[in-house]
C-alpha cells in the first residue's frame, strides 16, 4: 500500500506543479490590410485587449519589448507597426503619412482582429495618435493611456527651444551650425537621405539623452543606430530642419480646447525629466475631466525603462 501511494504521488507531483503556474502566452503575428496598406501586428497575453501604438514617428513596436511584457498577465497586448514603420508597408507617396490616416489604420486593426472595445496606449508620437483616435472613435475605447506625449505642436516646439537653450554653448553651436548647413544630402550616397552621424550623436546622443533616460540609462542606446527608421515618414511628419522644431505635417496637431470631449477613463504618464516635459501633461490632465496624472521620479522619456516597477503599477492598476 505504501509503495502504491508513493508511486502515485511521484506521478501526480509534476502535474500538480505544472498546474500551479499560468499557461503559456503564444504569440500571434501577421499582416492585415488597413485601407490598402499592409500593417504588421503582434499579439500575446490574456485578458481584455490593450492596443499599443509606438512613437517616432517612424520607429517600430520593438522598443517596447521586453519592457511592457508584464502587462500580458492581465491584458491581451496588441502591438502594431504604423504605416511606413517597422515591418509594415512603406508608401510611395510620403504625403500619405498623416495622423488622420493612421487613426483610420488603428480602427482597421481593431475591426479586422475583432477586438471589440479596447484600451489604447500610446507613447510619444503614439500618444498624439491615441489622442486623435479618441477624439474620433472614443466609443470604441474602454481606457486611454497617454505616455510621455504632447497635445500641441506649438507648445512642444517651445519646450524644444528651452531644452536647446539649456545645453552647453559649444554643443548648441554645433547643432545649430549643422542645421543651418542642411541636414540631408551629405556624405556618401547611402547617407544622403538621413541625418549625418555627427548630427545624430550631437542631437540624440548628447542633447536629448538627459531627457530620454535618468535612473536606468539603456547601456545599448546608440544614437546612430537610433537612425534605423523610416526617414521618408519622419521627414514628412516631423520635418527636415532638425530635432528641435516640428515643422512637418505634425504641425497641424493642436488639440487644446478639443480634449474636453474625451470622456473615457484616461491615464497620463510622464517622466520628471521627460523630453515632453510635465507641464504639457498637466495641461492635458486639466482638459480631460477626471483623468489621472502620474509623474515618475528620476525618469526621462523612456519611463518604462527608467521606472519599470512604478510604470507597471500605474498602468496595471488603472487598466484593472
Amino acid at each position: 500500500m505504501w509503495l502504491l501511494l508513493f508511486l502515485l504521488s511521484c506521478i501526480a507531483a509534476p502535474f500538480a506543479l505544472a498546474a500551479s503556474y499560468p499557461g503559456p502566452y503564444p504569440i500571434q503575428e501577421g499582416f492585415l490590410d488597413a485601407n490598402g496598406v499592409l500593417l504588421y501586428y503582434k499579439a500575446f497575453g490574456q485578458g481584455p485587449p490593450l492596443l499599443i501604438v509606438h512613437g517616432g514617428p517612424g520607429a517600430s513596436h520593438d522598443y517596447f519589448l521586453p519592457h511592457l511584457i508584464p502587462l500580458a498577465r492581465r491584458n491581451r497586448l496588441i502591438f502594431i507597426d504604423e504605416r511606413g514603420s517597422g515591418k509594415s508597408e512603406r508608401l510611395e507617396n510620403p504625403a500619405d503619412y498623416t495622423v488622420e490616416a493612421m487613426v483610420e489604420d488603428v480602427e482597421a486593426v481593431r475591426v479586422s482582429l475583432g477586438l471589440g472595445k479596447v484600451a489604447l496606449l500610446g507613447h510619444s508620437y503614439g500618444g498624439v495618435l491615441a489622442q486623435a483616435y479618441a477624439l474620433k472613435y472614443q466609443q470604441h475605447l474602454t481606457h486611454l493611456v497617454l505616455c510621455s506625449t504632447f497635445h500641441s505642436t506649438k507648445k512642444m516646439n517651445a519646450v524644444f527651444q528651452k531644452q536647446l537653450a539649456a545645453m552647453p554653448a559649444a554643443l548648441r553651436q554645433q547643432i545649430q551650425e549643422q542645421e543651418k548647413a542642411g541636414l540631408f544630402g551629405k556624405g556618401k550616397g547611402y547617407q544622403q537621405n538621413r541625418y549625418t552621424d555627427s548630427y545624430m550623436i550631437a542631437a540624440w546622443g548628447e542633447g536629448y539623452f538627459p531627457y530620454l533616460y535618468q535612473k536606468r540609462p539603456d547601456a545599448n542606446y546608440d544614437p546612430v543606430a537610433n537612425g534605423n527608421m523610416s526617414w521618408d515618414l519622419y521627414r514628412a511628419m516631423w520635418g527636415s530642419h532638425g530635432e528641435f522644431v516640428i515643422d512637418g505635417n505634425l504641425a497641424s496637431v493642436e488639440y487644446s480646447g478639443k480634449l474636453a470631449s474625451i470622456k473615457v477613463p484616461t491615464l497620463i504618464t510622464v517622466g520628471d525629466h521627460d523630453e515632453c516635459e510635465p507641464s504639457l501633461s498637466r495641461e492635458m490632465q486639466g482638459e480631460i475631466k477626471g483623468s489621472k496624472l502620474v509623474i515618475f521620479p528620476q525618469s526621462g522619456h523612456m519611463t518604462f525603462v527608467d521606472q519599470p516597477g512604478l510604470f507597471m503599477k500605474a498602468v496595471g492598476e488603472f487598466l484593472q
